[in-house]
């Protein structure tokens, strides 16, 4: 069963007015107390590429609701507001071309793209990450579409709400910094930008007066098994991810040399890929399962020329973290440095998933883009998204 989304009805336009509740005078635009109305303080944008906001039900009637402040500042925006199952069932009003801001191995940064590939129409989705990610999963009109991030040059300013990551941005925040990257020649984005950060401000200086009853909560305490060095020197771990040549009938797994080895340094960004001579050819359905090809590896490196340049990426303060213990024993094969190193897999963090993509899955991670290529890029983003959320995790809520 399907129906159009007028049945769903964008939220209108007030002009702006008073209402009276019980208590205080609200206006009925922001919905906030009239003494702490920002109507006024919100530019007007004629901004060209439409912007359709999908906000979960939940999020409607939160006391800072970022959305509202985005459909009343853009002239160009729909704000669609209801239940995930609903909007799943609904012909959302899409144009054709269209695409959806969300992180991920697949999406492409907005700021790489042409100005002849740029979107029509960004659609945004309003919620907490966990709302976003249901989104996603359960509306297939947005899974058929292309992905789109941002790699914004500032963190957050959003202080009422704590981001999960810190390339995280309030929906304000997300919209303008991809609205500056499609179309920076409009004017306006600086000003709602300063006018929502002044709304923080007066936002948390009432809370800060109003002398609200705090329950004193319990001093935190990471979780035991999460290594400290994932909690407190997280820009000196490198996560790697390995490729082994296939064994022979009876050759046992730890003797299996590697063929292909990514990493990353997470303080720095920096990057190592190498393809590495196997002693044996490559067969193309062995490639095929790697998602790699013959031309990958018309570069490749002896194994002696690969213990060199792995030891000369590898820094003396490096931690390396990689999955299971068949990662590290592929160094060891070729006789490369092996330096302090974490297992992933030993944090057991949940053991109904004995596989990295399992506690992806089940942890509903956003894996990040990375340049390296194949299974090993997929895999080794994988684990970046699992190392960083066992950091979130063990420096607490």
């Amino acid at each position: 069963m399907t129906f159009d989304a007028r049945s769903i009805t964008p939220l209108p336009r007030p002009a702006p007015h008073l209402v009276t509740d019980r208590f205080r005078e609200r206006c009925y635009t922001c919905y906030r107390p009239q003494a702490a109305c920002f109507c006024d303080t919100i530019p007007s944008i004629d901004n060209r590429t439409h912007v359709l906001i999908l906000q979960h039900v939940k999020e409607r009637f939160h006391a800072f609701n970022t959305a509202r402040i985005v459909r009343q500042a853009l002239r160009n925006c729909d704000l669609l507001v209801d239940q995930t199952k609903r909007l799943a069932r609904a012909e959302l009003p899409l144009h054709q071309s269209t695409g959806v801001l969300y992180p991920g191995a697949n999406a492409k940064l907005l700021s790489d793209l042409p100005a002849s590939d740029r979107p029509a129409q960004l659609i945004i989705l309003d919620g907490t990450w966990h709302h976003a990610k249901t989104f996603m999963r359960q509306i297939p009109t947005l899974q058929q579409l292309p992905r789109y991030c941002l790699n914004p040059a500032a963190p957050s300013n959003y202080r009422i709400r704590k981001e999960p990551t810190e390339s995280a941005l309030s929906t304000v925040e997300a919209t303008v910094e991809a609205l500056r990257t499609l179309e920076p020649e409009t004017e306006g984005f600086d000003k709602l930008l300063r006018a929502f950060d002044g709304m923080i401000d007066e936002h948390l200086l009432h809370s800060e007066k109003s002398g609200r009853l705090r329950i004193p909560k319990r001093p935190w305490k990471p979780p035991a098994n999460i290594p400290a060095v994932l909690i407190d020197d997280l820009p000196n771990v490198v996560v790697a991810y390995g490729e082994a040549a296939r064994g022979l009938n009876g050759q046992r797994q730890k003797n299996r040399e590697p063929i292909y080895w990514a990493a990353q340094r997470l303080g720095t960004g920096e990057t190592f890929e190498r393809a590495i001579h196997p002693r044996r050819p490559v067969e193309a359905e062995f490639l095929t399962h790697l998602e790699l090809s013959a031309a990958d590896f018309a570069n490749a490196i002896a194994p002696g020329d690969f213990r060199d340049a792995w030891q000369k990426f590898l820094r003396p303060t490096d931690t390396l973290a990689v999955f299971n213990d068949s990662t590290l024993r592929l160094l060891a094969t070729v006789a490369a440095e092996v330096p302090s190193s974490v297992t992933l897999k030993s944090v057991n963090l949940r053991q109904d998933c004995k596989t990295l993509d399992a506690l992806v899955s089940m942890l509903e991670l956003i894996p990040p883009r990375v340049s390296h290529k194949g299974r090993a890029g997929k895999r080794l983003a994988s684990a970046i998204a699992y190392v960083k959320y066992l950091h979130n995790l063990g420096n607490g809520p």
